[in-house]
């Protein structure tokens, strides 16, 4: 194989000492090649230590839909990130948030927020997500504008390119995650849009030498290969947005064991990574070929390690055949929204995490103009979005702050000499990460993200189903289930808002009735919601439960082949236009700190229906009215307890009651898929 000339890809090493706001953050580059390269003069990056009361959200590491209610404990949409399991595997720097660790509680059974400088900032329990909230708030600002949203010829916007102007200003080698060249897209991913969709066996190919590190018989190996998951209940086409994600290990992966470029030991090398986060090693103690000095960690990344992210808007004739539509699979427009980036910096080891305290207050360390910030356990974040005309920018702090909500960890850095720096403590996660945990078996897995191996329906318009998917439901390995059903089974509804968009409405509706052998016709809630019937409500959301795990019992929610049923996981396009419009709303004014997530009303699920026994007032006594929108919820007032300035509410998921009684708590949840 032919090897590219030029600068190496190398890896760098993050050394960040003692220091106070302002710290210099110095990067040393260590040659990966020859012996005795000398590496080029790269400018450090400068990051600075950021107090989050300055951000515009504080609280922006708590995402949106953690302020949902559960419907009673009917809809359990917190097991999707606050579980045991995966802590329990000490698979991931993780920490348990069902009950095991009692600094921090059961964040299933509680809206236990924590505590940040409080009482001198607004505390976590009032919402900061005014947009998801009061989209009709969002939408005055947008007419203040002189904007009218409704002239927006959605279809033709995110068709629009937009990745490669911003690609184009990156400086440096392709090659390099780091190019050392000071400027907003100093860190943007090497990950070129010109060469992609990846090729059929998921590594990224180009024409072009100068990205390519050594050639094959197909091409110029980038270094880039796709991953093809099972997509969570946020990142999905019914939900609005879709990824593509794509991964990158060191030059030194890339080579056998006498220095030569080699594509079979890199997949080798790949193949190693993933079966060490999906928990399938083998015994084996280092990696192959010239990193062969380099051990396997179970549960964790080797450093060097990246990840690049583009989110999509969601385009439901995009299905890669139809260049004049998208390039991409998986109703991935050729618009994105973001893209987003890590560099696994940092090793972590077993021995650092546990069950100690995370300072919910410390700082985070992060660029104000370049569009990348530290988790606080081993990883860099970047992060680019659209500015008012839809082109990329570099993200502000503030906005990173959400990046770090999902991707972090928990580690004791008191114990290993590292400044205080804000982390998650996300109990998901493994090293951080959602995607290749995730991976699809079968041969799927390395491959562009085609969200379930969906094609687009030729001339499907209005409410018409607009495609069908063709991969067959993998199956969660703990739970024996399907990973949609279990979804399903606890969360009833499309995302982990627990909303059901009309168009699953109506279809459930028509699937789910007495006539078709079902105990009950599957109950509407408009009606109940507008009557104001809070005891109403609560039963027709008990019956809604029961009904929909008949539902998945039957395997109704599968077509025949076992792929998940598309009526079910797709919008219309015309939903798919009206959910791009109203996101382009937080787009034209900037807005991202208070929510990316509109819908055409507030959700259910953020409206207040108590009953007398589980009510709770705002925090200043005022009693909630029902179907108010729920603004905030009380907290612990009392300086002296640990958990002063802590959110005190109930979810009323019941940790005691069975699944077969209709529980739906499930502390051991763990993110990973059967063979």
């Amino acid at each position: 194989m032919k090897r590219r000339s030029g600068p190496r890809m190398g890896v760098r090493v993050w050394a960040a000492g003692a220091g106070l706001l302002g710290l210099t953050v110095l990067l040393t580059a260590l040659a990966q090649g020859a012996p005795g390269a000398a590496p080029p003069a790269r400018a450090p990056l400068r990051g600075e230590h950021l107090s989050r009361s300055t951000f515009p959200n504080p609280h922006a590491h708590i995402p949106a839909q953690c302020y949902v209610e559960t419907s009673s404990g009917t809809q359990n949409a917190c097991a999707t990130c606050h579980t045991d399991g995966v802590a329990r595997l000490k698979l991931g720097n993780n920490n348990p948030q069902a009950g095991d660790n009692p600094n921090v509680g059961n964040l299933q059974a509680a809206y236990a927020f924590g505590v940040y400088d409080y009482p001198q900032v607004q505390n976590s329990s009032v919402n900061p997500w005014e947009n998801t909230l009061r989209p009709e708030a969002l939408r005055r600002v947008v007419e203040h504008l002189g904007l009218k949203p409704e002239s927006w010829d959605m279809e033709a916007y995110v068709r629009e390119d937009n990745w490669r102007a911003a690609y184009a200003q990156r400086p440096g080698q392709a090659q390099d995650w780091d190019p050392g060249v000071n400027g907003p897209f100093r860190l943007f991913p090497g990950l070129a849009p010109d060469d992609l969709p990846a090729q059929d066996d998921g590594f990224v190919r180009s024409t072009d030498p100068a990205r390519g590190v050594f050639q094959d018989a197909r091409g110029w190996v980038t270094g880039w290969r796709a991953v093809n998951f099972m997509p969570h209940g946020i990142f999905t086409p019914l939900a609005g947005s879709v990824s593509g994600v794509y991964m990158r290990l060191p030059a030194r992966f890339m080579q056998d064991a006498a220095g030569r470029f080699d594509l079979g030991t890199y997949r080798a090398n790949l193949d190693l990574v993933a079966r060490s986060v999906q928990d399938r090693l083998r015994g084996e103690r280092t990696y192959l070929g010239a990193a062969s000095g380099v051990a396997v960690v179970r549960g964790q990344y080797p450093l060097g390690t990246e990840f690049a992210h583009p989110l999509h808007y969601v385009d439901v004739g995009a299905d890669g055949t139809d260049l004049r539509v998208s390039p991409f699979p998986g109703t991935r427009a050729r618009r994105v929204k973001e893209v987003r980036w890590m560099y696994k910096q940092r090793e972590w080891y077993p021995e650092e995490f546990g069950l100690a305290l995370k300072d919910e207050s410390a700082p985070v360390y992060a660029s104000r103009t370049q569009g990348w910030i530290e988790n606080g356990a081993g990883w860099l974040l970047g992060g680019w979005i659209e500015d008012q005309g839809g082109r990329l920018r570099p993200q502000t702090p503030s906005e990173l702050t959400q990046c770090v909500a999902c991707h972090s960890g928990n580690v004791r850095q008191s114990e290993v000499g590292q400044n205080a720096t804000f982390t998650s403590g996300t109990g998901n996660t493994v090293d951080s990460t959602w995607a290749l945990p995730r991976q699809l078996g079968q041969g799927r897995g390395w491959r562009e993200m085609d969200y379930l191996g969906y094609r687009a329906a030729p001339g499907a318009t209005g409410d018409a189903v607009p495609g069908s998917l063709s991969t067959p439901e993998p199956r969660n390995r703990g739970l024996g289930v399907g990973e949609f059903r279990a979804f399903l089974d606890r969360v009833v509804g499309a995302s982990l808002y627990g909303d059901m968009p009309d168009s699953v409405e109506r279809f459930l509706a028509v699937q789910i009735t007495r006539a078709r052998g079902y105990s009950a016709d599957w109950p509407e809630l408009r009606r109940v919601i507008a009557d104001q019937d809070v005891r109403g409500i609560q039963a027709a959301q008990r019956r809604r439960l029961a009904l929909m795990r008949e539902f998945t019992a039957k395997g109704a929610y599968l077509t025949p082949p076992g792929a998940v049923r598309p009526e079910l996981f797709l919008p219309t396009r015309q939903g798919a236009l009206a959910a791009a419009a109203r996101y382009r709303q937080v787009v034209v004014t900037q807005r991202y700190d208070f929510g990316k997530d509109v819908f055409p009303e507030t959700p259910f699920t953020l409206r207040y229906f108590r009953t007398p026994e589980t009510a709770y007032p705002h925090q200043d006594g005022r009693p909630y009215a029902s179907g108010e929108v729920i603004t905030d919820r009380p907290v612990d007032r009392t300086p002296a307890n640990f958990t002063f300035g802590i959110g005190e509410v109930s979810t009323l998921i019941d940790e005691s009651l069975p699944f077969e009684r209709g529980g739906t708590f499930l502390r051991d949840y763990v993110p990973l898929l059967e063979e």
